[in-house]
């Protein structure tokens, strides 16, 4: 069987276990905790970053970009990319935008600051680190709802793709440390409910870390 290797608020690791459920692929999953340096997974990926995953037949694969393309282009049942040049360069500016840009300006500080920082005991969170964060997270959210308006319901496109599965993996860890504003962006907010609403969807709503349990709508499809 496939071995995911994963960390609890990681959304590069989420966008992966969303890709395999989408695509009906049966894994198992094991948290690593990089900041220990294992040797045994630094050997697997020398930039000991989650997520790795390891295919049946031992093949290893490092860094969430490539494994979600290698995915797609192993298993076609269902393409995430999309199906021509134009709509799979959309995706991967999308993808790129959220992993990078939006992770850089939100999703990474604010993760770092309300939560990695007491599991290392690196001392109390910095509020101006938070707020930065919390008001570039507005701009963000106006953008999903922009391009919702655009493309008809999804972010690329009329159908749901990587890019989706993206920023709801970025979004689904914001909404664990309880620092969406989902009534003040109705829009988002229903893209989000959507997303959240496919089977994929379920284990990531059914993570619960010990000691830091997410708020009350977090596993609800309604808000």
């Amino acid at each position: 069987m496939r071995l995911l290797y994963h960390l609890w608020l990681s959304p590069l690791s989420r966008k992966i276990r969303l890709v395999l459920q989408e695509k009906n692929l049966d894994f198992s999953m094991q948290i690593e905790k990089v900041w220990e340096r294992r040797p045994e997974f630094v050997a697997l990926n020398p930039a000991c970053e989650v997520p790795v995953l390891i295919e049946p037949d031992g093949m290893v694969l490092a860094e969430a970009g490539a494994i979600a393309e290698y995915l797609d282009e192993a298993y076609r049942e269902k393409l995430l990319l999309g199906l021509n040049p134009a709509d799979r360069a959309e995706v991967r500016r999308l993808v790129a935008w959220f992993d990078a840009k939006m992770n850089r300006e939100v999703t990474e500080p604010l993760v770092t600051e309300k939560f990695m920082k007491r599991l290392l005991g690196f001392g109390e969170p910095d509020s101006a680190v938070i707020r930065a964060a919390k008001s570039n997270l507005k701009y963000h959210l106006d953008y999903i709802a922009y391009l919702t308006e655009r493309y008809r319901g999804w972010l690329a496109g009329d159908y749901f793709s990587l890019a989706d599965v993206t920023a709801a993996a970025h979004l689904s860890v914001l909404d664990y440390l309880g620092d969406v504003a989902w009534d003040e962006y109705e829009t988002a907010k229903e893209w989000y409910a959507r997303v959240k609403s496919r089977p994929s969807f379920r284990p990531i709503l059914a993570d619960h870390i010990p000691g830091a349990p997410p708020p009350k709508h977090y596993t609800d499809l309604d808000f």
